[in-house]
């Protein structure tokens, strides 16, 4: 029970982080939640049909298809996060003053509630795709595992979920003019974070060189498999064991990002 808690906990741990950070940045913002609800229900959607199929798509692509998969969702939730971003921070004094008016005062909503759309559906597919697949095999292993296994992943689920709405409740508290902010350097190192995981699967693959491999070995000092090094991990990028080139790619978004960020701020 213990080890499904565990498994099922790490990878829900991710998505539940996201969605709380975004619907603490969209508080107020009108059909924002809305949004963020129907894209997390079209991920699960997804990572439902996604984890039935999971052991084919491992196997497409000369077994390559699962990292495919990921570096795809990735990478293309990496640049959803650092747009919306950009779009809080041009439109932040306006949100900040008419925070229970958003819906009527800010005519520019369309396109950055529907980018929020997108990225809770791409982080719960990819995140929940992996969970469905393990809670499923789960369940029809129940005749000869016992419930534990199952009950275990539902527990971990849940306490992931718990994490998510503490987090969210945390950074409500901040004051209004600091919120945006806050949330915002969160989501561009969570976006930096994914692009260089999206790059980890491409040089699994070989499809991208690692230069150097691994750059370093801190897994005696904090492991990335910790509670700790997860959330680390999904906050700031961190691996006990990057290679060269996700080092390159962190930095590197997360520089663009921020150069685009404190130019969007200064106009």
């Amino acid at each position: 029970m213990i080890s499904s808690l565990v498994i099922v906990f790490r990878e829900m741990l991710e998505m539940v982080i996201v969605i709380g950070v975004l619907m603490a940045a969209t508080r107020g913002l009108d059909g924002a939640w809305r949004r963020i609800g129907a894209g997390a229900l079209l991920g699960l959607t997804g990572a439902i049909f996604f984890g039935i199929f999971m052991a084919r798509l491992e196997t497409s692509f000369e077994g390559k298809g699962e990292f495919i998969f990921n570096a795809t969702v990735l990478a293309s939730a990496s640049l959803l996060i650092a747009w919306t971003v950009f779009w809080m921070t041009e439109h932040g004094r306006e949100l900040s003053q008419h925070m229970l008016q958003l819906g009527s005062s800010v005519r520019q909503g369309a396109l950055p509630i529907t980018a929020l759309l997108l990225v809770a559906c791409s982080v719960v597919m990819r995140e929940g795709s992996e969970a469905a697949f393990f809670l499923l095999g789960a369940a029809q292993g129940v005749a000869s595992e016992g419930w534990s296994m199952l009950v275990g992943g539902l527990l971990g689920g849940g306490l992931a979920l718990l994490v998510g709405i503490l987090i969210y409740h945390g950074i409500v508290r901040i004051p209004v003019h600091k919120l945006f902010s806050v949330a915002s350097w969160l989501l561009m190192l969570m976006a930096a974070s994914m692009a260089s995981e999206a790059t980890w699967n491409l040089v699994t693959i070989d499809w991208l060189p690692p230069l150097v491999d691994p750059l370093w070995n801190s897994s005696k000092l904090l492991s990335e498999e910790s509670l700790l090094g997860n959330f680390l991990h999904i906050l700031i990028g961190y691996n006990d064991q990057p290679n060269a080139l996700q080092v390159i790619v962190f930095i590197l978004s997360l520089s663009v990002m921020s150069l685009i960020y404190r130019r969007i701020r200064r106009c």
